[in-house]
């Protein structure tokens, strides 16, 4: 299949929106009690905001017709050398999807291949991500490309839904 990966603008919203629900479904499926059911993460007004913002850059993959395939947002994390942490940039992805309908085309590893090449020529030290774990196939697609666990979020509830 081939496909452009490039920045994200605002004729892309469709196809990106159509994606944030598939996002969003996944997680309310494995996570109920924390996810809504037909919810996305950003609104229209939000994600325009995003898609023109140089430090929160979204890569889409797109076909020939323009149809978005697949996306990452990411996020760039600066830190200044104070405290306790080393000066360095990080490009951290924020979400990473491809259309369910397509997945298992190698379109998630080449859209991660192109962060991880902006992220180089950016200067940035890093890149990272969190990956819920109700969601084991992204786990082990990022286990696939090299990705090591850098901390653990852990929780405890304390309320019945």
């Amino acid at each position: 299949m081939t496909m452009e990966i490039r920045r994200a603008t605002e004729q892309d919203m469709a196809g990106i929106n159509s994606l944030l629900y598939q996002v969003c479904r996944v997680h309310q499926q494995g996570r109920p009690d924390l996810f809504t059911d037909g919810g996305k993460k950003y609104n229209d007004e939000e994600l325009r905001e995003i898609i023109h913002d140089d430090e929160r850059p979204i890569f889409v993959g797109v076909d020939e017709a323009g149809h978005v395939l697949g996306y990452a947002f990411c996020v760039f994390e600066r830190y200044d050398g104070s405290g306790a942490m080393v000066k360095r940039s990080t490009l951290y992805i924020d979400d990473l999807c491809v259309d369910e309908h397509i997945r298992g085309q190698h379109i998630g590893t080449q859209i991660y291949d192109a962060v991880l090449d902006f992220a180089r020529a950016s200067g940035c030290y890093n890149v990272t991500l969190n990956v819920w774990c109700c969601n084991p196939s992204a786990i082990k697609f990022y286990e696939a490309r090299g990705l090591k666990p850098l901390k653990i979020g852990m929780e405890t509830i304390l309320t019945e839904q």
